[in-house]
C-alpha cells in the first residue's frame, strides 16, 4: 500500500505559492508536442506540498487530471504517466502527500481534514488556471488517478468534493480497517512494512529523507527565473485560491513557510504533544495505534473506527462520478474483496463504474503498466473530454495467464471479458470435500508459520499458480485438510470459494484464529499450487463449545485442470498474520460443500489467426518461384585456404551498408582468432557487434572482405557452420517438455547422427544437474540459459557464438555462465562472447576485440588493453557499521603506506588511496594496511577494463 499524513488545522487559511519556488522546464521527449513542467511549493498551514504541474503545447482550455503516488513514494513517481497525459491534452498536476518526497508534515494516512484537505486546495489551485477548462467559477473539469495510496484519495477527494469528475483508482483499499485487520485477524507483516517505510519518508520537520535533487523545487532542470509560475499566466505570488471553493481575490499573502496574514499557525499558543523518535513521520494518534496493536496482536474497535473514519467506505455513498476501478490479483494486502466493494457501492449510487482486474499488484508480477495507463487516459477522454466516440474497453476485464514465453520465461497474459460485473459470488457449484474432523494445534508464540503471500515475493509465482509454479508451506499438526473429488472435466473459478465449517478451541477464552486457503492438488495427490498465494483469516468467537462459520475464501481467477482436485486447508498460523501467543488446540469439521463461483458470462476470445500464418506459406511459394525462374546461379564460393586450415576465425575487410541507412554499420574491420581463446565483442550500442556476428554466422552478406571459418570463406549454408555453435540472446523451448526432450528434438531437427550430437559432454559443461528432466516451464532464468548454452554445445562446435548470455542472469548465475565459457575453451575449442557487462568480460575472456562506429579500434590480450596493473585502488570505508562518519586517512598515514617496503608510492584519489607497487604482491600489501588501521573496503586494479573501455571509445555508452 502507499500511504501518507500531515494536519491541517485551520480549516480557512489561504493556500498560497511560495515565493520563487516554481520554475518552468520543457521534459526532454522524442515524442512532439513538448511538455512543459512547474515545479513549487504550496504552502498553507505550516505544511508545504512539494507539487509539478505539466501542459503540453496548444491553446484553450483542458481538463485537468490530479495523480496521486503510492505509500513511500513522492509525486516523481508518476512523472512519466504525467508527462503522456499532458501530451493528450491533459492540464496534469502532481504532488507529494504530507510526509513523503520534499513536503513537510505528518503522515496522516488520507485524514479527511488534513490529505483530503490537500486535495481540494490543489483543485482550488487548478481553477485559477487559464488553461484548466471549468464547469463554472471555481470549478474545474477535473479527474483523479493513483496507485494505493493515490488509488486511496482519488475515491476519497470524489466523496468529499463534488467538483471531482472521474476517477480512476489502482490496486487500492475501500475500508483500510478491512484491508489491515481482514476478520478481525492483524496483518502484521503488511502493516509493520509501511510502519517502517512512513518512518523513513519525506523531508521536513527533520525527519525522514532530505529534499531531492534533480527535479526538486529550483533544482535540477533550470533556475527560477524568466516564465516561472506565479509570476506569468497563473495566479500570482500570493493570490492563490481560498480552501474549498473559487479563487480568493488576492486576500491572502504569505511567503515560504510563514502563514497568510491574520492566520496563526496550527496548533500555535499551545505545546504540541511530545512524540517518541520511533513514531517517524506519522502523527502520534496512528503512531500509537499501530504500536498498540502491534504489541497486543490484536485490532481494538479504536483502531477500527480510526481507519475506518479515513476509508473511502466512510463517504461511498457520496461518490457517483465515473470510476475506472483497477485491481491486482497477486495482492494479499488489498485483495480483491476491496474492489468487489468498490464496485458494488458505487454501482448503487448510479455511477458508471467499470473493473479491471491485472495480473500483478502490491505482492509483485506483472503490473500491466502500460495498458492500465492507456485505459486510465481513454476513461479520462471519455468523461473529462466529453468524447462519447471513446472504446473505455469492457464493464469487467481480468488478465489471465496463457502459458510461457519461452524466450524469457515470463507468464504470457491474455484477457477475459464481460459486458457486465459478475461479483465474487455468481454461479457457484457445490463440491464435496471429504474427511473426518480434525485437531491441530496452534504453537506457542505461533512459530513457526505456515507460509502463503510473502509481499514482493508471491506476486511472480501467482501468476504462474496455473501452470503448477507456486511456493506454500504448511507445517504437520497445525492444519486440517479436506479434499474434494478430482475433476472430470475443467473448472473455472472467479470469485471467492465458501465453506461451512463447524470450530472448536481449547483456547482460555474460546477463540480461534484460523487460516482458510484453496490448493489446487495435481493427479498425484501430491504437487499443490495456492492460487494468488492468497489465504483468508478468520477470528471465531466464543468456539469453546463448537462454533459453526462461513468461511470465506480469497477472490481468485484460476483453472483447474481436468484430473486435478481441490483441496481446503485450514491452519492455526500464517506468516503475515499475528496468531496468539498461547499454545491451543482447534478441532474444524466441515459441515457443507465447498461453493465455488464461476463468471460464465466472461469469454476469452480466441486471437484470430495472424496474418503470416496462412500468407507466409503464401510468399514462400511466390519467393521460391521467383528465385527458380530469375535467380542467377551463385558465384562459387572461394576455395580453402589450407594456411588457415587451424584458424578458427579470420575476417579480412569486412564492410556492410544497409540499404537506406547513412553510414557503414561495418568498415573494413579485420582480426582474427585462434585456438583456445575466450574472445570479448565490445563496443557501444550501433558499434556494429550484432551486425558482424550476423555476417558470421552466414545470417546476412557482407558487401565486402571476407569471413573465413578454419580456412572455409562463409556464405549461407557454408558446410563449415556445422562447427559453428550459436547463442544469440535466447533459444526458444517448448515449455511442457523437459530440458532433454527439447534437445533432443533440436538436434533431430539438424539431421545428423544422434551419436555427433554429443549431449552428455555439453551437459556437463552446463551443469544442469537433475534439472534436465524437468519441464522447462519449471526452469529459473539461469537454468534457460544453461540450457540454451547446452543447445549451442551441442555437436561440441569448434568455434561458439554467445551474443549477450548473461541477460536476466543474478551474479551466482552470471559466475556460472563464466565458468561454462572458461571449461568449454580449455578443452582447445574458440568461444567468442558479446556483452555489455565489461566486468564479466574482464574476468572470463583472454582477448578482446573493441569496436566503435563500425570499425576495429584495438584488438590484443585483455591485459595489454587494461594495462600491467602495477597500480591499486584502495577503496575506504565512509562510514562505520553503527552509521557514523569515519574521519579521512590522516597525511601521516598516507605517508606511512607510500613508505612501506615494496611500495613505490601512495597518494589520495577520488574513492580511496591509490598504490603503486614496486615489489611487494596485493595480499602482503592488504596485511600492511590492516595492521596500520586503514579502514580499507577493497583493493583492486587502478585501471579496469571499463576505464580503459571508455578511455579507447572516447566515453560513450556501452
Amino acid at each position: 500500500m502507499r500511504l501518507r499524513l500531515p494536519r491541517w488545522a485551520a480549516v480557512t487559511a489561504a493556500l498560497t505559492v511560495l515565493a520563487g519556488a516554481g520554475t518552468w522546464t520543457a521534459v526532454a521527449s522524442d515524442d512532439p508536442p513538448p511538455v512543459h513542467r512547474a515545479d513549487r511549493m504550496l504552502d498553507a498551514d505550516g505544511v508545504r506540498l512539494d507539487t509539478s504541474y505539466f501542459t503540453g503545447d496548444g491553446d484553450g482550455r483542458r481538463p485537468a487530471v490530479l495523480l496521486g503516488h503510492g505509500f513511500g513514494g513522492s509525486k516523481e513517481d508518476v512523472r512519466a504517466q504525467a508527462e503522456g497525459l499532458a501530451r493528450e491534452g491533459y492540464a496534469v498536476l502532481t504532488w507529494s502527500a504530507r510526509g513523503f518526497g520534499a513536503s513537510t508534515g505528518e503522515i496522516g494516512l488520507n485524514d479527511p481534514d488534513h490529505e483530503v484537505k490537500d486535495v481540494s486546495r490543489l483543485i482550488d489551485w487548478l481553477a485559477a488556471r487559464p488553461e484548466v477548462l471549468l464547469d463554472k467559477a471555481g470549478d474545474p473539469r477535473v479527474g483523479v488517478s493513483g496507485a494505493s495510496y493515490g488509488g486511496a484519495i482519488s475515491l476519497l477527494a470524489a466523496g468529499h468534493d463534488p467538483r471531482v469528475d472521474a476517477i480512476a483508482p489502482r490496486i487500492t483499499y475501500w475500508n483500510l480497517a478491512d484491508a489491515l485487520f481482514p476478520n478481525g485477524v492483524f496483518k502484521k507483516l503488511w502493516a509493520g512494512i509501511f510502519f517502517s517505510a512512513g518512518n523513513g519518508a519525506g523531508a521536513g520537520a527533520g525527519a525522514g529523507i532530505g529534499p531531492g535533487t534533480g527535479d526538486a523545487p529550483g533544482t535540477g532542470d533550470g533556475p527560477a527565473t524568466g516564465d516561472a509560475p506565479g509570476t506569468g499566466d497563473g495566479p500570482a505570488t500570493g493570490e492563490a485560491p481560498a480552501a474549498g471553493g473559487a479563487p480568493a481575490g488576492g486576500a491572502a499573502t504569505a511567503t515560504e513557510g510563514v502563514p497568510a496574514a491574520g492566520k496563526a499557525p496550527a496548533g500555535a499558543g499551545k505545546a504540541a504533544p511530545a512524540k517518541p523518535p520511533a513514531c517517524g513521520r506519522f502523527t502520534l494518534e496512528l503512531c500509537s495505534l499501530y504500536q498498540r496493536v502491534a504489541v497486543s496482536g490484536k485490532p481494538d474497535d479504536a483502531a477500527r473506527a480510526l481507519l475506518e473514519a479515513r476509508s473511502p467506505s466512510a463517504v461511498g455513498d457520496r461518490i457517483k462520478v465515473p470510476a475506472l476501478l483497477v485491481q491486482g490479483q497477486s495482492d494479499s494486502l488489498f485483495t480483491l474483496a476491496q474492489s468487489d466493494a468498490m464496485a458494488r457501492a458505487l454501482a448503487a449510487n448510479g455511477a458508471p463504474v467499470a473493473v479491471d482486474w491485472t495480473s500483478g499488484g502490491h505482492d509483485g508480477g506483472d503490473q500491466e503498466a502500460e495498458r492500465v495507463e492507456q485505459r486510465v487516459g481513454a476513461w479520462f477522454d471519455r468523461w473529462l473530454k466529453r468524447d462519447a466516440s471513446v472504446d473505455t474497453g469492457p464493464a469487467f476485464r481480468v488478465s489471465r495467464t496463457g502459458g510461457v514465453d519461452s524466450t524469457n520465461g515470463r507468464a504470457t497474459l491474455r484477457a477475459a471479458t464481460a459486458d457486465r460485473y459478475p461479483g465474487l459470488a455468481s454461479d457457484t457449484t457445490a463440491l464435496a470435500l471429504g474427511g473426518a474432523p480434525q485437531t491441530f494445534a496452534n504453537p506457542p508464540g505461533g512459530a513457526p508459520p505456515s507460509v502463503s503471500a510473502v509481499p514482493g515475493l508471491g506476486g511472480g509465482l501467482s501468476g504462474l499458480s496455473s501452470l503448477g509454479v507456486g511456493l506454500s508451506l504448511d507445517f504437520p499438526g497445525q492444519h486440517a485438510r479436506f479434499d474434494a473429488k478430482p475433476q472430470t472435466e475443467t473448472l473455472r473459478i472467479t470469485g471467492t470459494p465458501t465453506v461451512r465449517v463447524r470450530v472448536t478451541s481449547t483456547a482460555a477464552d474460546g477463540s480461534a484464529v484460523l487460516f482458510a486457503k484453496v490448493y489446487d492438488v495435481g493427479p498425484d495427490g501430491r504437487q499443490q499450487v495456492l492460487p494468488a498465494q492468497l489465504v483468508a483469516p478468520a477470528r471465531v468467537e466464543d468456539a469453546g463449545n463448537g462454533r459453526s462459520v462461513t468461511l470465506t475464501l480469497p477472490a481468485i481467477d484460476h483453472e483447474v485442470e481436468a484430473g486435478h482436485r481441490l483441496r481446503l486447508v485450514v491452519a492455526a498460523t500464517d506468516l503475515g498474520y499475528a496468531s496468539p501467543a498461547a499454545p491451543a488446540a482447534y478441532t474444524v469439521a466441515v459441515e457443507g460443500p465447498l461453493a465455488v463461483p464461476a463468471a460464465p458470462g466472461l469469454t476469452t476470445r480466441a486471437a484470430a489467426l495472424p496474418w503470416w500464418v496462412w500468407g507466409l506459406p503464401l510468399i514462400g511459394l511466390a519467393v521460391a518461384a521467383v528465385l527458380l525462374f530469375t535467380a542467377r546461379r551463385r558465384t562459387a564460393a572461394p576455395a580453402p585456404d589450407p594456411a588457415l586450415a587451424a584458424v578458427p576465425l579470420q575476417i579480412t575487410g569486412l564492410s556492410k551498408k544497409y540499404k537506406g541507412g547513412e553510414r557503414y554499420s561495418v568498415k573494413d574491420l579485420s582480426f582474427r582468432v585462434e585456438q583456445g581463446q575466450v574472445l570479448g565483442l565490445l563496443g557501444p550500442n550501433g558499434a556494429g557487434k550484432t551486425t558482424t556476428l550476423r555476417m558470421l554466422m552466414g545470417l546476412i552478406a557482407p558487401d565486402e572482405g571476407e569471413i573465413r571459418v578454419f580456412g572455409q570463406a562463409i556464405r549461407p549454408g557454408a558446410p563449415v557452420l556445422s562447427r559453428v555453435g550459436a547463442f544469440v540472446e535466447g533459444a526458444g523451448f517448448l515449455p511442457h517438455l523437459s530440458g532433454r526432450e527439447n534437445l533432443d528434438l533440436y538436434w533431430k531437427a539438424t539431421g545428423r547422427p544422434a551419436e555427433d550430437a554429443h549431449v552428455d559432454e555439453a551437459l556437463r559443461i552446463a551443469n544442469l544437474g537433475g534439472a534436465l528432466e524437468r519441464a522447462v516451464r519449471t526452469y529459473s532464468q539461469g537454468m534457460r540459459q544453461r540450457l540454451a548454452l547446452a543447445q549451442a554445445m551441442l555437436g561440441l562446435p569448434d568455434l561458439l557464438i554467445l551474443d549477450e548470455p548473461t541477460n536476466g542472469l543474478d551474479p551466482p548465475q552470471i559466475r556460472e555462465m563464466r565458468e561454462v565459457m572458461i571449461r568449454y575453451a580449455a578443452g582447445g575449442r574458440t568461444v567468442i562472447v558479446s556483452s555489455h557487462l565489461l566486468a564479466e568480460v574482464e574476468q572470463s575472456c583472454t582477448h578482446l576485440v573493441v569496436m566503435d562506429r563500425g570499425q576495429l579500434v584495438q584488438a590484443g590480450p585483455v591485459a595489454e588493453i587494461t594495462g600491467s596493473g602495477d597500480t591499486l585502488l584502495v577503496t575506504l570505508a565512509e562510514r562505520t557499521p553503527d552509521g557514523e562518519p569515519v574521519p579521512p586517512v590522516p597525511d601521516a598515514l598516507v605517508e606511512k603506506i607510500g613508505a612501506l617496503p615494496g611500495v613505490g608510492s601512495a597518494a589520495r584519489a577520488d574513492g580511496g588511496l591509490l598504490v603503486r607497487l614496486d615489489g611487494v604482491d596485493a595480499t602482503a600489501l592488504i596485511g600492511e594496511l590492516v595492521r596500520l588501521d586503514v579502514p580499507l573496503t577493497g583493493v583492486g586494479p587502478h585501471r579496469r577494463l571499463e576505464d580503459a573501455f571508455l578511455t579507447l571509445i572516447g566515453g560513450g555508452a556501452a
